[in-house]
């Protein structure tokens, strides 16, 4: 955001790098995170599935904060840019790494010793051990059974491993298919919805951090313009690009405090058309023609709502019956 933008609001930094350094913590945060211990003392696989821009990433980084405040639990952290590509070798390297003191022998290259090795490594540390994946839904199915296997081998051991995989709801739906029941069966999920009743909360507390002191909401947007952002945006990521879009075009006509008809002129018409919502849930075009063996071409055109009613309701259906949130 330009530097005068910011002098006519009295905004000391961008809104859109407030979820980098600052967290809003939510009720359900707290109970996420309380469940999660359980769950993880447990040695559960874990499933934190949410929207494309809920806040994952920054949810996960709290709780392991949190975690780590308490001393209970030890945590490891795949840190893979490239998730479609970690293999269950990596992830065993990933734990050895984490948890592995200068005394602790290296890590066997030979399979199956390894795996012993890091049973026995586990056992040693007294502690449940905790590893998360972000960006799970990249993981390939052949990776989401070895970790099955590798916490089965764990406990055997005597010691605790839970894994918790982060990703869109397409992970979810993907570990519920008939096909992935052997390991779904066995998940513990937890669903982040965004701030249901706490958005009105949020958009002031955001307000608040970009803000200089004692600057009062009401002198930058009005009430009518806070209510249409709440009913029209669901997520942290939304927020921010459009409070940041609502201060540039008002700014751009002298307006303040920004008023609920430049709020209608930045939103985006097909804010919550079918492909933006499938796209915040993990299926893009790709995810979709392959679930629906179609063409590329007619899955465009049913997103973008041209095919004919009966073909329209026949792909519905199937997405439906393939567990696909519409």
């Amino acid at each position: 955001m330009l530097s005068d933008i910011r002098n006519y609001y009295s905004l000391t930094r961008d809104i859109s790098l407030i979820s980098q350094i600052a967290y809003f913590e939510t009720t359900q945060l707290q109970q996420v995170v309380n469940e999660l211990k359980l769950a993880i003392k447990d040695s559960k696989l874990i499933v934190l599935a949410g929207m494309v821009g809920t806040g994952k990433t920054s949810m996960l980084q709290k709780i392991q904060e949190m975690l780590e405040q308490d001393k209970a639990i030890l945590i490891a952290n795949s840190l893979a840019l490239d998730v479609s590509l970690v293999t269950p070798a990596i992830l065993v390297q990933t734990l050895f790494s984490e948890l592995s003191i200068d005394k602790d022998d290296p890590m066997p290259k030979v399979v199956g010793l390894r795996e012993r090795a890091l049973r026995e490594l586990i056992r040693k540390r007294k502690k449940p051990v905790a590893l998360f994946i972000d960006d799970a839904h990249q993981l390939q199915t052949k990776t989401l059974i070895a970790l099955k296997r590798l916490m089965e081998i764990v406990r055997s051991g005597k010691g605790t491993l839970s894994v918790v995989l982060a990703g869109h709801p397409k992970l979810k739906n993907d570990l519920l298919r008939p096909s992935m029941e052997e390991i779904g069966a066995r998940t513990t999920f937890f669903e982040l919805s965004g701030f249901g009743q706490e958005k009105k909360k949020y958009l002031y507390w955001l307000l608040d951090q970009v803000t200089e002191a004692e600057t009062k909401p009401e002198t930058l947007i009005t009430d009518a313009a806070v209510t249409l952002l709440c009913e029209k945006l669901t997520t942290p990521i939304q927020f921010e690009l459009y409070l940041t879009r609502a201060f540039q075009e008002a700014f751009r006509v002298g307006q303040k405090p920004v008023d609920a008809d430049t709020i209608k002129d930045i939103l985006a018409p097909d804010l919550d058309g079918l492909e933006a919502r499938m796209a915040r849930n993990g299926y893009n075009i790709k995810f979709i023609t392959e679930i629906l063996s179609a063409k590329p071409r007619e899955i465009r055109s049913f997103l973008n709502g041209q095919l004919p009613p009966e073909r329209t309701q026949e792909l519905h259906d199937q997405l439906l019956a393939a567990g696909v949130l519409l």
